[in-house]
């Protein structure tokens, strides 16, 4: 696998645009679309939050296709608990898009991300989806990224590339998030593109096992959000033999998807809301993946133990109270826990001492930067 300088646009066939059509009231870019103009396979994984942003309910019902192209997302608006005129809107966005691009209603998804609870600002939306459509380029993937931006810092995206059959192979992606994050998705909105052929069984088995290791193993302040999604979109214009089957190809192109994905998540907790550490949480000698998993994020989420990294002062005996919160039966005599810092990076690495299992999830501190930008959001 070679990584490259590249965006959501790198893969062969992919458009993008991306500026401020009036959402947020800070001229900053709020309204982004990325585009295959071939044929695609797609999958998609959602928030697991009972209450779901009209755009996530939308696209529940686009993605059984498995045939999606087009992503169009803004930022500044989440719309969420806006009644059935949110969900109009949104459907809306999709049906608007699909006829400026000369595609199928259904081939649409849509993301949105930002305040709860706001009217939705479709009109201004409806208003700026023909420029959005004219001014697509494969030049242009970084406005995309920067479209969906809210309380981020950093823009985040990557790129790579693998052989496959011969044949080069390319993958796209950037994400947004840095606040309300928590596995099962988090508030984040991620998007993947490749030029990669695969049959949609295998596409969404990859996305699976790729978010399970990434945006499902991250946590900023452990809340979850209702708009977090993951969208991939493959169209084939690589020209490898189309994967349809696992074994060598279908590995590789795992390999991949996981890296593209586990930067996008390493990238949201690093830059997540006044944060100054990365944690990297490491459990073995769990009785099982589950309990290991539940250990590492039980740490990850614990207040105590993010404000001391916070302070400098990594107190060990905190994280020990946390795995023994668990209930796994985890002990004094069982356990060993052991810190590693280097600048802003510590690694907390924790042996239950009860099977041969392990996790590994990654979080921030908790500072009083997080504070001030949570105290201020509206």
């Amino acid at each position: 696998m070679k990584i490259i300088k590249g965006t959501i646009t790198s893969p062969q066939g992919f458009k993008a645009n991306g500026f401020w059509a009036g959402v947020k009231r800070s001229g900053k870019p709020d309204l982004g679309l990325v585009f295959s103009q071939y044929p695609c396979t797609s999958a998609a994984m959602f928030t697991r939050n009972s209450v779901k942003a009209a755009p996530i309910q939308v696209c529940m019902k686009h993605i059984k296709k498995s045939d999606s192209c087009a992503v169009i997302a803004n930022s500044g608006n989440a719309n969420c608990f806006t009644g059935e005129y949110g969900f109009t809107y949104a459907q809306k966005m999709t049906e608007i898009t699909a006829q400026a691009l000369g595609v199928k209603t259904h081939q649409v998804l849509v993301m949105s991300t930002g305040i709860i609870g706001r009217p939705f600002p479709y009109d201004k939306i409806r208003e700026a989806v023909p420029a959005l459509v004219k001014g697509l380029s494969p030049a242009k993937g970084i406005n995309f990224a920067k479209a969906i931006m809210t309380t981020d810092i950093k823009c985040k995206q990557v790129a790579v590339q693998i052989e496959l059959g011969g044949k080069t192979v390319t993958f796209g992606g950037c994400a947004k998030g840095s606040g309300m994050i928590e596995p099962n998705m988090a508030t984040m909105l991620a998007c993947v593109t490749t030029d990669a052929a695969i049959s949609p069984v295998l596409l969404k088995k990859a996305l699976q096992r790729a978010v399970e290791r990434s945006f499902n193993s991250i946590s900023v302040d452990g809340c979850m959000s209702t708009n977090d999604m993951v969208a991939v979109l493959a169209n084939a214009r690589a020209g490898n033999a189309i994967i349809n089957a696992e074994g060598d190809a279908f590995n590789a192109f795992c390999e991949a998807m996981d890296y593209v994905c586990l930067k996008l998540a390493k990238d949201i907790v690093l830059d997540g809301e006044g944060a100054e550490r990365f944690f990297e949480i490491r459990v073995t000698g769990a009785k099982n993946e589950r309990q290991a998993k539940e250990a590492a994020m039980k740490i990850a989420n614990s207040n105590l133990v993010k404000t001391a990294d916070y302070t400098d002062n990594p107190n060990w005996g905190r994280v020990a109270a946390a795995v023994g919160a668990c209930g796994f039966g985890a002990t004094e005599k069982t356990m060993r826990i052991s810190f590693s810092v280097k600048k802003e990076f510590i690694n907390i690495n924790v042996d239950m001492g009860l099977g041969q299992s392990a996790a590994t999830v990654y979080s921030c501190d908790l500072t009083h930067g997080y504070i001030d930008i949570n105290g201020r959001y509206n």
